[in-house]
C-alpha cells in the first residue's frame, strides 16, 4: 500500500505525545508463569488493560482456560490502561517485540496501522476453535474489518447508561407495573420525569449525575444523541464533513439543560456516582458500574440512554482482541493465541458480571444470561449502538475525544453557547479529517478503513 516505515517518534506522538519515559512507565502485573507450565509445550503472550473487577473477571477466565488447555501456557500481563497502553503495544509491535495476543479498545483499530502494527485474523482458525462471523452483530463484525480483512476479535460492548433507583422512583411514580422506569421518548418527557424524581429526593442529593466537567463522558453522551438525530460526520470517501451544526446544537442545549435547569451541579464528577448510591435517582455511567451499584446492595435497573431524540441509539465502545505484528507470526503459538481468545469470546458469561455486553451473540441467549440482573434490561443496546466515525483519530481516549470532547464540555458547564460550541466542533472535524496519521502518513481518506 506504498505505507512508509515507522519510527520512534512518530509512534510516540502519534499515540499521544508521550514522552519516552511515560512511554515506558507502566505498571505490568503478570499471572502467568515465566516459563513453560508443567506438561505445556506452547506458550501464548497475552498483553491487556484490564484492572479492578475487569482484571479479576479476565483472571478467572484465564485460570479456566489454563485449566482446560494444559498444552499451553498463557503469560499474561496488566498494562496501564489508556494511551500508555496504545504506545507500549504500538512501540512492541514496531520493534519485533510484540505480544502473541492483546486487547483493544475497537475504536482504535483502523488508526492502529492494521497490516503494519497488527496482523489479521485467520477466520479458518478462529472457526476451528467456534468462533464465526455469525456468532456476532453485523455492525460489530463490519467494524473489526478493514480493508476487508478481520484485525480485531470483539469480546464485548460496552455502553452508556441510564441508571434509576427504583425505590426513589417509585415514591415519585415513575416505575411502571413491570417494576420498570416509565418509557421516554422525548426530550420534554425526560425533563418531566426528572422535575417528578427531584420532588422524591432528599434534600442535599443532585437528581442526576452526569459528570458534567469530563470530556469523554460529555463526548460520550453526545455521540449517543447525535445519533439519535441521525447525525453525520463525514462523506464514504472521507473527504468532507457532513456534520450538522443544527443537530450538535440540539444535544448541546439538551446537555446544558440538565445544568441550567438545576438536576445537576457543575463539578459533579464521581460525586454522582456516590450520591447515586446514597439515594439521588439518576446517573449516566458506564456499565462498568454495575459491580459498583450491585455491590452496594441498591435497588436500582439501568437502561441505555433514553431516545429523546425518537430514535433508539446510545454510546458504545469495544474491547477486541487483537494480534499484534510478528515478523515470523505463525506456528503452534499464533494457533494458541487464537485458541485462547476463541475460548474467551465464548465463555463470556464471566465476563458479563463485568455489566459488559458479550458480543457473542449465543451468549447473549443463554438462559444464565438472561437472567443477569440489569444485564437483562439493557442488553438490547447491542442493537443500536451509536459509535465514533470509523477514522484513524477516533476511539476511547483517541485525539478525537480530546479535540471536541473539551468543546462539549464548555457549552454544558456553560461557557461557551450551543450553537458556538457546535460550529468549533466542526472546524475541529475539518482539521481533523485533513490530519495524517503519524502511524501511516495518510489522511483519513487516504488510510484504509473500508470493511
Amino acid at each position: 500500500m506504498g505505507r512508509p516505515g515507522l519510527n520512534r517518534r512518530q509512534l510516540l506522538y502519534g499515540l499521544g505525545g508521550l514522552s519516552v519515559a511515560s512511554g515506558f512507565g507502566f505498571a505490568a502485573l503478570g499471572t502467568g508463569a515465566d516459563a513453560l507450565a508443567a506438561g505445556a509445550d506452547t506458550r501464548v503472550r497475552y498483553w491487556n488493560l484490564f484492572s479492578g473487577g475487569d482484571g479479576s473477571n479476565m483472571i478467572a477466565m484465564l485460570d479456566a482456560f489454563r485449566a482446560a488447555n494444559p498444552d499451553i501456557a498463557v503469560k499474561d500481563s496488566t498494562l496501564q490502561w489508556g494511551n500508555p497502553f496504545y504506545t507500549k503495544l504500538a512501540m512492541a509491535a514496531a520493534g519485533n517485540r510484540a505480544p502473541d495476543l492483546g486487547v483493544m479498545h475497537l475504536g482504535r483499530v483502523t488508526g492502529f496501522a492494521p497490516g503494519r502494527l497488527l496482523d489479521p485474523w485467520d477466520t479458518g482458525l478462529l472457526a476451528k476453535y467456534g468462533v464465526r462471523e455469525s456468532d456476532f452483530n453485523p455492525a460489530l463484525w463490519k467494524r473489526a474489518v478493514v480493508d476487508g480483512k478481520l484485525y480485531a476479535l470483539p469480546l464485548d460492548i460496552h455502553v452508556q447508561l441510564c441508571f434509576y433507583r427504583k425505590d426513589v422512583l417509585k415514591k415519585a411514580g415513575l416505575l411502571g407495573d413491570d417494576g420498570r422506569i416509565v418509557p421516554v421518548t422525548s426530550a420534554d418527557e425526560w425533563f418531566d420525569v426528572l422535575k417528578e424524581a427531584r420532588k422524591a429526593t432528599r434534600k442535599g442529593l443532585q437528581t442526576i449525575g452526569l459528570w458534567v466537567n469530563d470530556q469523554n463522558f460529555q463526548w460520550w453522551f453526545f455521540v449517543a444523541f447525535y445519533t439519535q438525530l441521525g447525525g453525520t460526520w463525514f462523506d464514504a470517501a472521507r473527504t468532507e464533513v457532513t456534520f450538522d451544526t443544527d443537530k450538535a446544537t440540539q444535544v448541546l442545549e439538551f446537555l446544558r439543560r440538565h445544568v441550567t435547569d438545576g438536576y445537576t451541579a457543575p463539578g459533579m464528577g464521581s460525586v454522582g456516582a456516590e450520591q447515586f448510591i446514597n439515594g439521588a435517582p439518576f446517573a449516566w455511567e458506564g456499565n462498568w458500574s454495575v459491580p459498583v451499584y450491585s455491590g452496594a446492595k441498591l435497588d436500582y435497573g439501568a437502561i441505555p440512554l433514553p431516545p429523546v431524540f425518537g430514535r433508539q441509539a446510545t454510546h458504545a465502545e469495544s474491547h477486541a482482541f487483537v494480534l499484534p505484528h510478528q515478523s515470523d507470526r505463525g506456528g503452534a503459538t499464533n494457533e494458541g493465541a487464537h485458541r485462547l481468545a476463541a475460548y474467551v469470546v465464548q465463555h463470556a458469561r464471566q465476563w458479563a458480571a463485568c455489566g459488559h455486553i458479550p458480543a457473542h451473540t449465543p451468549t447473549l441467549s443463554t438462559a444464565a444470561y438472561q437472567k443477569l440482573d440489569p444485564q437483562n434490561e439493557y442488553a438490547s443496546a447491542m442493537d443500536h449502538q451509536a459509535t465514533e466515525p470509523k477514522v484513524w483519530f477516533a476511539g476511547s481516549t483517541g485525539i478525537l475525544a480530546q479535540r471536541v470532547g473539551t468543546v462539549v464540555v464548555a457549552s454544558t458547564m456553560g461557557s461557551a453557547k450551543p450553537d458556538t460550541a457546535a460550529r468549533r466542533m466542526r472546524t475541529a472535524l475539518a482539521q481533523l479529517l485533513a490530519m495524517k496519521n503519524p502511524m501511516e502518513g495518510m489522511t483519513a481518506a487516504e488510510g484504509g478503513a473500508a470493511a
